[in-house]
């Protein structure tokens, strides 16, 4: 695809992740337009539109739209979304692109994907977000896999993304990334569950002292306070990436046990989220305030 001007860069989904992404690729002086469902919900759409307009990034509202005259589309979508996105996607793909399918998603998930994308006659590009996209921005780490890996590098690169090339099939980046998803999320549901139950008992400095003494090399409050903030601010999209890795853990030949439970706690606390049970809670909120909530929520049969 021969690119002149500016490189045109679609964007599938502006949630946290796509906007980061839109205005680090603004700022590498590519012009960027976005496709997201909500931008046709009445309810959330003018807020969307408003933001989009702000970051300089054209809002477009169907995929049909989006896709015409791009070298480069990101999917950012939610994990359960992830394969519908591609296959309609591959309806309106023109030959050539790039398809950068960032989302937590299975190893067979993401071939699934390729299948679709490759079959249109674009290029598939297998991606594994390792770590919070904030504070990195566009240099979030990231592992590409496939065989058009190499080439795809070359490509980010010049936009300003970190990538290493994990492998050249599709499955290994992304197995690489939901296994590690298995002790991170699962970490964050088990820190949850411990300190709020260790407050409800009032032992917290002991199970604290504890902890530290086990693994002196973290700051168990200030770690335990980004848990709580993470998973009250992205549960129900850290549930869905759970199920993905509960279905890699099924892939391997696993009952995929920690995976489940992570999703339903993580689930839990979205939900507790939803009705609002932490909107009132300082941006810079202490992992008490978050438990303290919990356990009022508990308290009232939620």
């Amino acid at each position: 695809m021969n690119q002149q001007g500016p490189m045109n860069v679609g964007l599938i989904g502006y949630g946290e992740v796509g906007s980061i992404f839109g205005a680090g690729l603004r700022a590498a002086g590519a012009s960027v337009r976005a496709y997201d469902r909500k931008f046709n919900d009445p309810a959330s759409g003018a807020q969307a539109l408003a933001e989009c307009n702000a970051a300089s990034v054209r809002a477009l509202h169907t995929m049909q739209e989006l896709l015409p005259g791009v070298a480069l589309v990101i999917a950012a979508v939610t994990a359960s979304s992830t394969l519908e996105v591609a296959e309609l996607a591959a309806r309106h793909i023109a030959p050539g692109t790039f398809y950068l399918d960032v989302n937590s998603a299975s190893p067979e998930t993401k071939r699934q994907c390729a299948q679709r994308i490759e079959a249109a006659g674009a290029r598939y590009l297998e991606a594994a977000v390792m770590t919070s996209v904030p504070p990195y921005g566009i240099k979030v780490p990231m592992l590409l896999g496939g065989p058009h890996a190499v080439d795809g590098s070359e490509l980010l690169a010049g936009l300003g993304f970190q990538t290493e090339i994990a492998a050249a099939d599709i499955g290994t980046a992304s197995a690489i990334k939901m296994c590690r998803s298995v002790m991170i999320k699962g970490m964050e549901a088990m820190v949850i569950e411990s300190l709020v139950s260790a407050r409800k008992f009032g032992v917290e400095e002991h199970v604290l002292a504890s902890l530290a003494e086990t693994f002196p090399g973290i700051d168990w409050p200030q770690q335990a306070s980004y848990f709580f903030s993470r998973v009250v601010q992205h549960g129900k999209r850290r549930a869905e990436e759970m199920r993905e890795s509960a279905r890699t853990v099924s892939e391997a030949g696993l009952e995929p046990w920690m995976p489940q439970a992570t999703a339903n706690r993580q689930d839990w606390v979205a939900q507790l989220s939803a009705a609002g049970s932490f909107a009132d809670c300082p941006k810079n909120a202490s992992w008490q305030v978050y438990a303290d909530r919990m356990l009022a929520a508990i308290a009232a049969g939620k």
